[in-house]
């Protein structure tokens, strides 16, 4: 168990949140679970993690309806949709005490932010999780591709508790490496999300699989990488040209693979169209960087969304 991180709350019950938390819970962490429509499953049958590396079963874990149940912790783990930071404000407060730290597990940009605003600036970590883990039922996700967490300050560069935070999950069998640039992190998540996570969409509801067999379809995304790695070039952000190779060749091996905002959009949930498409493009309007593509998929995917 950390020495600093003794309690930690995770914040949002879907994929992410059951995996990672799973896996801290797994390691001997004191990991509760605020959880909302599948609170009484968690506690009647507990989680089930589906991974490369082995499956485990979690049949006990602490699972609490509201953040006053949980009460201050020392880490807040949020993996929350965007689509839900209209919260925030009512779900952070209770969970803070003078040396809490929140680690922002979100897609897309102004994300940070929205976190920061509430619990201050001081405290935010953001972290961008390249991973492939889906909720397939309440209570049980499955990893294709256990990946990464890249993982930085919200302002300033590494510290101990960032150091610690790498060892807290590297010590439950999750890489997590540290970035001395959130900002830099975040626009080279970007550039697959870009792509991947709307063109499943707006193809109809297909896989990384049958975007990438569409040759119509795999050229889009090769003219979406380029905008984003534009447009963070723009902000001061290099992303490199192998960098965008490596997304394909990592994404080829997923197979059907069904990214979260088609997953989201299939269970007729909240697209996070905003953080993903919506901030990325008004910053290329911002300084004049063309990226038609973007834009229109960004219109597609709103009027989707609606």
């Amino acid at each position: 168990m950390s020495s600093l991180f003794k309690t930690i709350a995770v914040v949002g019950s879907g994929a992410l949140g059951l995996y990672y938390g799973g896996r801290l819970v797994r390691a001997g962490n004191a990991v509760r679970f605020l959880a909302r429509g599948d609170l009484a499953v968690l506690r009647e049958r507990g989680i089930v993690v589906r991974a490369p590396e082995g499956h485990f079963t979690l049949p006990a874990v602490t699972v609490a309806e509201t953040p006053e149940a949980i009460g201050p912790v020392d880490l807040v783990v949020i993996t929350l949709k965007a689509t839900a930071n209209d919260q925030l404000a009512r779900l952070l407060p209770p969970l803070l005490h003078a040396g809490t730290v929140v680690v922002n597990l979100q897609n897309g940009l102004g994300v940070d932010e929205a976190v920061a605003a509430v619990v201050g600036a001081e405290r935010t970590v953001g972290g961008l999780c390249f991973v492939g883990v889906n909720r397939l039922a309440p209570g049980i996700v499955e990893c294709k591709v256990p990946g990464q967490i890249v993982a930085g300050e919200f302002v300033g560069v590494s510290q101990a508790r960032t150091r610690e935070l790498a060892a807290l999950f590297g010590r439950a069998g999750v890489d997590m490496q540290l970035s001395e640039s959130l900002a830099s992190a975040r626009w080279h998540k970007l550039v697959w999300n870009v792509a991947f996570n709307g063109l499943t969409v707006v193809g109809g509801g297909i896989t990384t699989a049958e975007v990438l067999a569409n040759p119509a379809l795999a050229a889009e995304v090769d003219a979406l990488m380029g905008e984003v790695q534009a447009i963070a070039a723009a902000h001061g952000v290099a992303i490199s040209d192998a960098f965008l190779v490596e997304q394909l060749a990592r994404t080829r091996p997923l197979g059907e693979y069904k990214p979260s905002t088609l997953l989201d959009f299939l269970a007729g949930k909240a697209l996070e169209v905003e953080p993903i498409w919506g901030e990325p493009l008004r910053r290329a309007q911002a300084l004049g960087v063309p990226a038609p593509r973007l834009a229109a998929l960004y219109a597609a995917l709103v009027r989707v969304g609606r």
